[in-house]
């Protein structure tokens, strides 16, 4: 009799402890979250329905802690002093250089938003597929005598993940220092064995930390989206691939896959260096083994690698797309796995069409997850209204990141069209600035586009009543997606 009578009471305290810790969590989303939509969606949802959304919160929702972000500055300035030993004279040249050309001008603060300076005497390379791809870094990797410096989001224990393991253990072998670092969220799957293996082995390993404490085994933010390879200090590689057989296209889902990397050779190889560095130094409080050449050839592409995180005093992957949207007086070519603009890249987009630039977006026909697939849906029809040209890739999945500026500059990196990778992921892009090398990725887009559907104002129209209420939902948690 007793426990039917307390059962009724239990149940009341745990529905008014659930809706009080709701009303908090909302309140710290208001205080917390950086952007308006997102403090709105969060704190709406965690008022009314604190059953659904206090768990996911605690997960996903927590996207800025103050001792997070001021820890991970004063790592990154230990990082720099502690490198100041390092001779950066090479450096001094390629910059000077690189302020010196009239392309420079045409950047407008797009090098101001990094410390890392743009450098001119660079050699690019555009690998297209994992094939091309994987096959350079493995070349680059079986060619190391010194320092091999490896980072990825996603590394799977599947056959590309067993190469790479076997080409760590290898370099490692024959007496290179091998630094292999990874993201723990990404990477959850993989197994101890792998890791363990490769210590064994010789191999520096590290998992990417997002902070410490209780809770924080919970917190899925702060993740860690760079993928970064670097031989020797000469051969430095930068992209959209991670390590698995999804990115080689065996993943009858997705296949084909769609990515693009890129391969460099020049003085702003030293600036992925010491992205890594910071990253690495982050998760061990020590340094990697640098290596600086002391000369480089002359000619080349312009180059600025511009790393962007939750810890910038400003937010630097959002600015960086506005900017080069801004910049833009011919076109703006976009190419996104995830098309989920904030309200300042949406009205650049905007702007830009006005003022007679070709925009154009591409995003994949069938995505890897159905709720981020029907925000960008919605998202691309409503972007079509403003003038923008969107189209869908339909062999695969496309997963590259790439943006062509007009005729002279491109970006090319691991930052998605969305705002965790704007304000949450740790991600890390190249700009590239040169006719030649823009051309080659004019020609690469237009082969996307030629695989591509142009969305029609028939599409939009077509989209049912329950179709349109799926997308608006997924519109409504697309700023914390």
């Amino acid at each position: 009799m007793l426990a039917d009578f307390g059962m009724p009471h239990f149940l009341s305290y745990l529905l008014v402890s659930i809706h009080l810790c709701g009303l908090i969590a909302a309140v710290h989303a208001v205080l917390t979250v950086r952007t308006a939509q997102g403090a709105l969606a969060w704190g709406l949802s965690l008022f009314f329905m604190p059953y659904l959304t206090l768990l996911p919160y605690i997960v996903f929702g927590r996207s800025r802690f103050d001792a997070y972000v001021k820890a991970r500055r004063k790592c990154d300035e230990e990082m720099r002093q502690a490198m100041t030993s390092l001779d950066s004279k090479p450096w001094l040249a390629e910059a000077e250089a690189a302020r010196e050309s009239p392309l420079y001008r045409r950047l407008r603060a797009l090098p101001k938003l990094s410390r890392l300076p743009c450098l001119a005497n660079n050699q690019v390379k555009l690998l297209v597929n994992g094939q091309d791809t994987f096959a350079a870094i493995f070349t680059a990797l079986s060619q190391a005598q010194k320092v091999a410096l490896i980072q990825f989001y996603i590394v799977h224990d599947d056959e590309l993940g067993k190469r790479m393991h076997q080409a760590m253990l290898e370099r490692a072998a024959a007496g290179v220092q091998v630094y292999f670092l990874y993201d723990g969220i990404g990477s959850h799957a993989l197994p101890a064995a792998y890791v363990d293996s490769l210590r064994a082995g010789g191999v520096n390993v590290s998992e990417f930390p997002t902070g410490g404490g209780i809770l924080d085994r919970f917190q899925l933010n702060f993740r860690n989206h760079r993928k970064i390879v670097v031989v020797d200090g000469i051969t430095g590689f930068v992209g959209g691939h991670n390590v698995g057989d999804e990115y080689m296209g065996k993943d009858p889902k997705l296949s084909p896959w769609r990515d693009t990397h890129v391969q460099i050779h020049g003085p702003v190889v030293a600036s992925l260096q010491v992205s890594f560095a910071q990253d690495w130094f982050w998760a061990t409080h020590e340094l990697p083994k640098l290596v600086l050449p002391e000369h480089f050839d002359a000619g080349g592409v312009l180059c600025q690698v511009i790393p962007s995180g939750p810890a910038d005093p400003q937010e630097t992957g959002s600015l960086l797309f506005v900017e080069a949207i801004h910049a833009a007086n011919e076109r703006i070519w976009i190419s996104t796995p995830y098309f989920i603009p904030d309200e300042a890249l949406d009205a650049a987009l905007r702007l830009a069409v006005l003022r007679g630039v070709d925009v154009r977006v591409m995003i994949p026909a069938h995505g890897d997850s159905k709720v981020v697939s029907a925000a960008t849906r919605l998202y691309a029809f409503q972007a079509m209204k403003g003038g923008i040209r969107v189209f869908c890739y339909q062999p695969g999945f496309i997963h590259q990141k790439a943006m062509l500026i007009d005729s002279g500059a491109a970006i090319i990196g691991s930052a998605n069209f969305d705002n965790r990778s704007f304000r949450l992921n740790f991600e890390i892009n190249l700009l590239t600035v040169d006719n030649t090398f823009a051309l080659e990725v004019e020609q690469m887009l237009n082969d996307d586009f030629k695989l591509a559907r142009e969305l029609q104002t028939a599409d939009r129209k077509s989209v049912n009543v329950l179709q349109q209420f799926g997308m608006r939902v997924a519109r409504l948690v697309s700023p914390i997606l």
